[in-house]
């Protein structure tokens, strides 16, 4: 498939490619695959979420429920592979920091067994600063939304 063609469908990335592009790992990795990936425009990560997730124990012991700072932070590392997909190579391993967070919302809770499909899609982009939205869904029920901007600099 040429770029053009790509561009126009979107593809897919795996977690092999996922940890050549960005560098974080276990246990911050946050999402497992995207899908729908348009380098540069938007992508949807998938995070499948497992009860053996080092935070289950602690949030909460008889109610595991994944905290909303790791969605949002599932959301950002989808941004961040659709900036290295965007610049190509020489952007693989580098850093994408947070520089804001706005109107975060959580709406539901999201359990072991569910699979967050995140949505994010590129708002504007100046120099090495991206401003993304995201939603993060469980099926067809948003569990939580946010804008966020984040920069990308060398390690």
């Amino acid at each position: 498939m040429d770029g053009q063609a790509a561009a126009q469908t979107g593809f897919t990335i795996d977690i092999h490619r996922i940890v050549e592009m960005i560098p974080h790992r276990y246990p911050f990795l946050m999402i497992d695959k995207l899908v729908d990936v348009i380098p540069g425009e938007s992508a949807v990560g998938i995070k499948n979420v497992t009860a053996n997730e080092p935070h289950f124990p602690g949030h909460f012991p008889n109610r595991p429920v994944m905290p909303g700072v790791l969605i949002i932070e599932a959301m950002a590392q989808t941004a961040a592979v659709i900036v290295v997909a965007a610049l190509g190579a020489a952007a693989e391993g580098k850093l994408v920091y947070f520089m804001s967070i706005d109107n975060a919302r959580f709406r539901k809770p999201v359990e072991p067994g569910d699979q967050l499909r995140l949505l994010c899609r590129k708002e504007r982009q100046r120099g090495n600063v991206w401003k993304f939205t995201g939603e993060a869904r469980v099926g067809d029920v948003v569990v939580a939304d946010a804008s966020y901007t984040a920069m990308i600099m060398d390690r």
